[in-house]
């Protein structure tokens, strides 16, 4: 029955700090959201900012890959002039 106990109580203290960890997620998720009210309120277009925050996340060859391949679905799609072969 020590077994149990020990395993019942290492199951609570994982469960107590994921619980913890959440409640400290929200707070900052909530930091995060006042940020961006903030830059929406001195005129910043909050779509844009998430977009720089997810592309500074990224590595740069991973980035120019993406532009790259956006760029070519664009020009497929007659969304932009073919890129042009110097």
């Amino acid at each position: 029955m020590a077994e149990d106990s020990v395993a019942q109580d290492q199951l609570r203290a994982f469960i107590e700090r994921i619980e913890r960890m959440e409640e400290e997620k929200a707070a900052i998720a909530a930091d995060i959201k006042e940020i961006y009210a903030e830059a929406k309120g001195n005129g910043f277009d909050t779509k844009i900012l998430r977009k720089i925050v997810a592309i500074r996340k990224q590595d740069a060859n991973e980035r120019m890959e993406q532009e790259a391949l956006l760029e070519l679905y664009m020009s497929a799609l007659g969304m932009v002039a073919a890129p042009s072969d110097d």
